[in-house]
C-alpha cells in the first residue's frame, strides 16, 4: 500500500471514529491556499477541525501527532478561518482543533484522538 492509500484509509478510520462519537462529517480534504483540512466535523454547536496523521508502524518517526508542529498549527488555523468564511453557517460554532493519530492495531487501524490538541492564539 502506498502512502496516499494509507493516508486515505487513515482518514476513513478517523471519520468513522468521529461519527461513532456523534459527529457529522461536514467536509473532507477541504483545500485552501493555506493548506488542507483533513476532516471537519460538527456536533451540536461544536466544529472540530481534525488533522489526521497515519503511520504504518513504528519506523522511528515518533508519535504521529509530533508531525503537527507550530508552523503546521498556524497553517491549519488560517485554513480553518478560510473555511468559516466560505461556510458562514458554522461561523457561530465553537471551534476545536484535534489531531487524530491512526496506527495499526490488532483488529485493523486504531484511532487515538487528541482532542483540543492546540488552540488559536
Amino acid at each position: 500500500m502506498n502512502s496516499a492509500e494509507l493516508g486515505r484509509r487513515g482518514e476513513d478510520a478517523a471519520a468513522r471514529w468521529y461519527q461513532k462519537q456523534g459527529f457529522a462529517i461536514v467536509a473532507r480534504n477541504f483545500r485552501t491556499r493555506m493548506g488542507e483540512l483533513d476532516l471537519v466535523a460538527a456536533r451540536g454547536n461544536l466544529l472540530v477541525i481534525a488533522e489526521v496523521k497515519t503511520r504504518s508502524g513504528d519506523a522511528g518517526f515518533g508519535a504521529p501527532a509530533e508531525a503537527v508542529d507550530r508552523h503546521k498549527q498556524q497553517r491549519l488555523i488560517r485554513a480553518a478561518q478560510l473555511f468559516l468564511q466560505r461556510c458562514p453557517e458554522y461561523a457561530e460554532y465553537a471551534v476545536r482543533f484535534d489531531v487524530a493519530e491512526v496506527t495499526p492495531g490488532l483488529l485493523g487501524l486504531r484511532v487515538r484522538c487528541i482532542c483540543g490538541a492546540f488552540e488559536c492564539e
